[in-house]
């Protein structure tokens, strides 16, 4: 006879091996009871017990090896479950890329699409302060806004292209996956945000290196090739010609040297632009490194270098690359000393722990000024590098133009002042991957000064 199912003496929470446990208890019992009513030794009956157990032991084992071997793996979400799993909001909030969960109700509320979870690599890339809020307060792109949507309520994976804004110029790849319903009835997606910058610069860099070596290096070729075509007719035999013209040629030469390496340089700072660098550099101690290494120089041309206002050694620290850093002081001392007439002075004064808008302010009330470039931080502490020349000056309508590659103004394209016109695109583009500022200002007649401010360290929280 068939017992129904709520008469089963298996209790559910024995699971698969109930049956073989229950009949394994029943028949101990039964061995028990048979040896109390004939009243059998009790070491028979003891040894009759034990090996009831140990038959039982062993079909419930087989039992569990047999349903384990065919039960199918556990699925990711039960894993997570266990007590031993991290939980999610763990897992996300290691993840590198950015990433952020986005709830809405109703797709008319185009203001009701909300950001629940947040990992850091988002809070940092997006300067989200808070774990929860509304996604147009920290996106506001129209695709990226729509691929959400599709996300939301289409039930279908997006993607957009996210051009951040600031002066790094980070572009991302915005990809909306759907994520279901919540328990309070909320539509769920996934955006997570991927850094194509770097195949963006990439791409971008070999297209202008080729676009401005090919027009750059067109002039000095065609020097070069006409002074070759020259020395090879009725100059062959003209000693003095000869001269003049290799002269020339060299001369060709070693500005499409200088020209090459200076492109190299700015392609490769450009394509680490938006990666902050690591380390910390004494500045005071660039400074006089810099001073050090352009004295000759300057003494060749009867011009002073005056360090003015510098603190003592290791008392202002920046983060950043030390030979860059090196690279944009030298540059603007380089500059200032070809624009320095004899007997004058190069002053490279420094103003520690001020903020961006004291650094970029002009020292002079009569001064044209211009910001170049100004940074996203405007809470930090800086240090100002000033760096004030006693040349002729620039007009106010110079003064947003010296960055641009290439650029140079009338009247100082030639002579011993020549150069590649790459000097200040460097100078903007290192600063800029330092997170600091560069400004300029100008008085006609009376010189030009460039101030390039880099963020100091931070102190540690909590620190004395």
């Amino acid at each position: 006879m068939t017992l129904p199912p709520s008469s089963n003496p298996s209790p559910p929470w024995l699971g698969p091996v109930g049956p073989v446990l229950v009949a394994g208890g029943a028949g101990a019992a039964a061995i028990l009871g048979f040896g109390l009513l004939t009243g059998a030794d009790v070491k028979a009956v003891s040894w009759m017990l034990l090996v009831a157990c140990g038959v039982t032991g062993l079909a419930a084992w087989h039992v569990v090896e047999r349903l384990g071997a065919a039960a199918p793996p556990a699925t990711f979400a039960e894993r997570a479950a266990h007590e031993d799993a991290p939980p999610y909001a763990s897992l996300i909030d290691a993840l590198p890329d950015p990433v952020l969960v986005i709830a809405a109700h109703e797709p008319e509320d185009l203001t009701g699409r909300r950001f629940v979870l947040v990992n850091a690599a988002a809070r940092e890339t997006l300067r989200v302060q808070y774990d929860a809020g509304l996604l147009v307060t920290v996106i506001r792109d129209p695709g990226v806004l729509e691929a959400v949507d599709e996300a939301l309520f289409g039930d279908l994976e997006a993607e957009a292209v996210y051009e951040m804004g600031g002066v790094q110029e980070r572009v991302m790849r915005a990809i909306a996956k759907p994520l279901g319903q919540a328990r309070d009835g909320a539509r769920l997606a996934l955006l997570v945000l991927r850094d194509e910058t770097d195949i963006r610069r990439a791409e971008r860099t070999r297209a202008d290196f080729l676009a401005n070596a090919s027009h750059e290096l067109r002039t000095p070729l065609a020097s070069l090739s006409g002074f070759i075509e020259t020395l090879r007719g009725h100059a062959r035999d003209d000693a003095g010609a000869r001269e003049k013209f290799l002269s020339i040629m060299q001369a060709q030469a070693g500005r499409m040297a200088r020209l090459i390496d200076d492109l190299l340089s700015l392609s490769r700072i450009e394509l680490n632009e938006h990666i902050a660098p690591h380390g910390e550099v004494d500045l005071v101690q660039v400074v006089m490194d810099v001073v050090d290494s352009l004295g000759p120089l300057a003494r060749d041309r009867g011009v002073r270098l005056e360090p003015v206002g510098l603190p003592a050694c290791g008392q202002v620290m920046a983060p950043g690359d030390r030979d860059q850093i090196i690279q944009v002081i030298q540059n603007l001392v380089d500059n200032a000393v070809k624009y320095t007439p004899s007997g004058a002075a190069v002053r490279i004064a420094m103003r520690p722990d001020v903020s961006a808008a004291e650094a970029a302010a002009p020292g002079d009330p009569r001064a044209a000024r211009f910001s170049l470039l100004t940074p996203d931080r405007a809470d930090d502490r800086y240090c100002a590098i000033r760096v004030a020349d006693a040349g002729v000056g620039l007009a106010r309508a110079h003064l947003p133009r010296l960055t641009e590659r290439f650029y140079r103004v009338e009247g100082q394209k030639s002579g011993e002042r020549s150069g590649t016109g790459l000097g200040l695109a460097i100078v903007k583009h290192i600063v800029n991957r330092h997170r600091g500022g560069l400004a300029v200002e100008s008085v006609q007649g009376e010189g030009a000064a460039f101030t390039a401010y880099f963020p100091l360290v931070r102190a540690e929280a909590g620190a004395v």
